[in-house]
């Protein structure tokens, strides 16, 4: 049976490369997941580990180049680089084999020939071209049972984007040498929920198949890279927030519901009452900062006119006295039809108001587009989203808290008892009170 490499996985990688047992030490064995029956062993013993070349039909192919990354021996006089993992944004930027004292050119070391003969097919400007390309498969050693050698993490396939000729110092002496280090992009793998199938590799090879069948074993993001080229790597990319995405419809109550009933309540109510929204929208957000178990304080709404991207202003305040702080909170508020999506740049609006120590609210009866989500989360934006279907729990729960569960009364209470004011004051005015 030919294993799996889950993206995030601790193997065991033992001195006796004995592939017959699973697991060792409670880990899966590196060489048993990677063994191919018939076939060399895979091996991690260099940094750059290409597999030996086979001649296919369609012309000679490299199966796979295995990286092996050791940070504990990042400088160290032996390895004075410092290779850098960022896997939750796709990113692996990998320091080429050459080292002080080696009297060959940097370009003919063996790890930097492989990796810049793959650069050539990783840079292919056809399908074709492309198909043949060896996959990168990256490790990185880490500690386990107090040992700092022995086990090794699965980091994913990656393609090479750009390397570059650089000089560093190292050995003992500390002098300089040429290296070279690559810029390596790490694809997606959520289709296959982050595992890749050791059956692609061991197809690949086999010089009996054709680049056109191994293919059929890739990842879905491999397949779409070697069909559409290096422009698609930006949305092919490894990114740890897309599973903080929410899909619309998640955002939306089920079609039918109550609760679908509520949002077109709301919308209706406050459809063309744009300030009137704003206010509703105040309070939806102080309850979902206050539920979170923070002191709250109410500022103001902005005037109908030149509010600049914010729409409400209030505080959030941390601890007291020298243990606490506070936070200007900056509002925007959207009344559209439960159907509609609030795009990247319309947050932006908000973000692009924030200062350090300010946090932004974003209320809608709509939902916001996955790249809206993608963006606000891999730039770390201090932003809250409350949307369609949050918007009308939170006044489901206002209501029946204070007004037996009558929607209808909890809005209009809030619009006829807001003491929010309507001012043109500069939002960082609301620390001061």
């Amino acid at each position: 049976m030919i294993g799996e490499l889950r993206v995030g996985q601790v193997l065991r990688y033992p001195s006796s490369q004995d592939p017959q047992q699973p697991t060792l030490d409670g880990y899966p064995n590196f060489y048993h997941v990677t063994h191919s029956p018939g076939l060399k062993k895979a091996l991690l013993t260099s940094g750059i580990n290409g597999m030996a070349e086979v001649d296919t039909p369609d012309g000679v192919r490299r199966p796979a180049i295995l990286i092996r990354s050791s940070p504990w021996k990042a400088g160290t006089e032996q390895t004075p680089w410092h290779d850098v993992f960022d896997l939750d944004n796709g990113h692996v930027r990998y320091f080429g084999d050459n080292k002080p004292g080696l009297s060959i050119a940097p370009d003919s070391t063996t790890g930097n020939s492989t990796l810049l003969g793959t650069l050539t097919a990783h840079q292919g400007r056809t399908p074709e071209q492309r198909a043949g390309a060896a996959p990168l498969l990256l490790f990185r050693a880490v500690s386990r049972n107090g040992k700092t050698k022995g086990f090794v993490e699965f980091c994913g396939i990656g393609i090479i984007e750009r390397a570059e000729r650089l000089v560093q110092w190292g050995g003992s002496d500390h002098s300089t040498f040429v290296n070279y280090v690559y810029d390596i992009a790490l694809l997606d793998l959520t289709a296959e929920n982050d595992v890749v199938a050791w059956k692609w590799v061991h197809a690949r090879r086999d010089g009996n198949l054709s680049h056109a069948e191994t293919l059929e074993l890739a990842p879905e993001t491999w397949r779409k890279w070697v069909k559409q080229g290096s422009s698609a790597l930006p949305a092919l990319r490894r990114r740890v927030a897309r599973a903080k995405v929410t899909k619309a419809p998640a955002q939306r109550p089920e079609p039918g519901s109550t609760s679908a009933k509520d949002l077109e309540l709301v919308y209706r109510y406050f459809d063309g009452r744009k300030h009137d929204f704003e206010a509703l929208a105040a309070a939806v957000a102080a309850h979902v900062l206050r539920g979170a178990g923070h002191a709250y304080h109410d500022g103001w709404l902005t005037r109908r006119s030149g509010d600049g991207g914010a729409d409400f202003v209030g505080r959030l305040d941390l601890g007291r006295g020298l243990a606490g702080t506070s936070l200007v909170v900056l509002g925007q508020a959207k009344c559209v039809k439960p159907d509609t999506l609030i795009s990247a740049e319309q947050i932006a609006r908000v973000v692009a108001r924030l200062r350090r120590g300010w946090i932004g609210v974003y209320v809608t009866t709509g939902a916001y587009s996955e790249s809206a989500q993608t963006e606000m989360a891999e730039d770390q934006y201090p932003i809250v989203l409350v949307n369609g279907a949050e918007l009308v729990r939170r006044l489901r729960s206002m209501a029946r808290d204070d007004h037996g569960g009558d929607l209808t009364a909890c809005i209009d209470h809030v619009l006829s008892s807001q003491q929010i004011s309507v001012t043109s004051r500069r939002p960082e005015e609301i620390l001061l009170e």
